[in-house]
């Protein structure tokens, strides 16, 4: 039986080693909070704006924009190499966990991806080998929570 991680790489086409490459730099330093900020804004702005796919933006239609800015970027700070923000206000990330509620799909993580490749692409703070360092984490961690879904839904093991 595949780990979690083994699926991940498998469905998102990310090594471990690539997706992982965010613990051999500290993404936090070399960019700052601001990066993340608007990193996060500029996404959730795409999510919430998101006329072609209802049912991707439905998913997120109980939560407060504002909040999730907040918990991404924390999250993105605490994992990027800066100080334990999330942690300190909302305790351990438990991704997975946390997640549970929510349809975590394949085609749904190629949405959220494809939102997170546009916020990428229009956040000038974040330099280009950041950018790549930082979507093939975020790629490979998409479907380590799709993996974790089929946990709560085992006959979803299709990747559609």
């Amino acid at each position: 039986m595949q780990s979690l991680q083994e699926k991940a790489s498998e469905w998102s086409g990310v090594d471990s080693a690539d997706a992982f490459a965010i613990d051999s730099t500290n993404l936090f330093q070399k960019l700052g909070l601001q990066a993340f900020i608007n990193l996060s804004t500029n996404f959730y702005t795409r999510v919430y704006d998101d006329e072609e796919e209802e049912w991707f933006r439905s998913i997120f239609a109980d939560s407060k924009k504002e909040e999730a800015i907040q918990n991404q970027y924390e999250f993105f700070v605490q994992r990027m190499g800066g100080p334990p923000l999330y942690s300190q206000r909302k305790g351990h990330p438990a991704l997975i966990g946390r997640h549970r509620p929510f349809p975590v799909t394949h085609r749904a993580a190629e949405r959220w991806l494809h939102h997170m490749q546009n916020a990428l692409d229009s956040t000038p703070e974040i330099d280009p080998e950041s950018k790549v360092i930082m979507m093939n984490f975020l790629r490979h961690t998409a479907f380590f929570l799709v993996a974790g879904d089929e946990l709560k839904n085992p006959k979803s093991t299709s990747p559609v």
